[in-house]
């Protein structure tokens, strides 16, 4: 297989919520930077421009464990497919309790990576090729790089037009539980330290915000302690420039017994090439459970929905859930 890149760090109380549960967004963002690092060196193992590894997708990550402050996360990621002009790279988390000596395995993800030159931050370079243990390994991510390009392409044009971002919370006329009085946004400015080489922001920044809102959803809606329990596919539409206003907005489309789910969408708004106008660059779907003080899941406080698109959302949200749970039992029994 590729070459492999491992990050450690503690995690300490600001990557963390109040209860000590660390936020999904950090771990996120921790993978982003393991593949970024892998990514970016084999893009720049052969003669030529030099390039940046730019992320394009994640795939569905599930978050199998909490983890705690003072505990250790352990990033390992690998290169374990090559397209012409991209790389996939999967990655795996454990935690280390330091006190006991204890692991876990926390995640699994796989992201996809396209590297663009820096002198020419629109020419995407070729990716050198990678050994394969076998023909089967090439031939099994090559089905996978397939089915990630085939389902790009479908969000991309299921996102394609800008939607209103979500306004602030109505909680003066919204009842709790309906859409309208959890729904919530944040506005960032994108900074240096929020970007790549080229000026783009990083995915794993991105990715942390959307993580903070969901959350803030979640917690509105539940009014407990929330963690973060997967999170489906994120395509990465379009690049967001260092000096956009990014508005990320969350807002919650269905909830089951003991779960509920958040669609997550980044809109960027260039300060200084105004002209160009606002975009929608990325989108996604998370999923949080409710906590007791003692960590078991919580029930769920069911949803008010209130015209005709919250109810369609609804029904989506609840064919991915059922589509996701027969994957994961089909997974269950395979193992056995």
């Amino acid at each position: 297989m590729g070459p492999k890149q491992q990050l450690s760090r503690i995690m300490r109380p600001d990557d963390a919520n109040i209860v000590g549960n660390v936020h999904g967004g950090t771990i996120l963002k921790m993978i982003e930077e393991a593949g970024c690092i892998i990514g970016t060196r084999h893009c720049n193992t052969q003669p030529g421009d030099r390039c940046a590894a730019q992320l394009a997708r994640v795939e569905r990550t599930d978050f199998l464990y909490p983890m705690f402050i003072g505990e250790v996360a352990h990033v390992s990621a690998e290169i374990t497919y090559a397209s012409k002009h991209s790389v996939e790279v999967q990655v795996h988390v454990m935690s280390e309790n330091i006190l006991t000596g204890a692991t876990k395995m926390t995640n699994r993800a796989a992201l996809w990576y396209v590297p663009f030159s820096l002198e020419d931050v629109d020419n995407v370079t070729e990716v050198p090729p990678i050994k394969y243990a076998s023909p089967g390994q090439e031939e099994e991510g090559k089905k996978r790089y397939e089915a990630q390009k085939m389902e790009r392409l479908e969000t991309k044009e299921r996102n394609g037009e800008l939607l209103m971002p979500v306004s602030a919370p109505d909680r003066t006329t919204k009842e709790p539980y309906t859409v309208g009085f959890s729904q919530s946004s944040l506005i960032h400015l994108v900074g240096p330290s929020d970007c790549t080489l080229h000026g783009f922001v990083h995915g794993g920044v991105t990715m942390k915000l959307m993580d903070e809102v969901a959350g803030i959803v979640a917690a509105r809606h539940c009014k407990t302690n929330i963690v973060t329990a997967s999170v489906d596919a994120i395509n990465f539409h379009r690049k967001i420039m260092k000096g956009c206003v990014v508005t990320v907005s969350g807002r919650a489309t269905f909830a089951s017994n003991k779960s509920m789910e958040i669609e997550v969408f980044v809109d960027a708004d260039p300060l200084i090439e105004a002209e160009k106008g606002k975009y929608r660059a990325v989108t996604a779907f998370f999923t949080y459970i409710s906590l007791d003080k003692q960590g078991k899941p919580l029930s769920i406080p069911p949803m008010k929905l209130e015209g005709d698109g919250e109810q369609r959302r609804f029904e989506d949200g609840k064919m991915r859930y059922l589509q996701n749970k027969a994957k994961r039992l089909a997974d269950k029994e395979r193992q056995q």
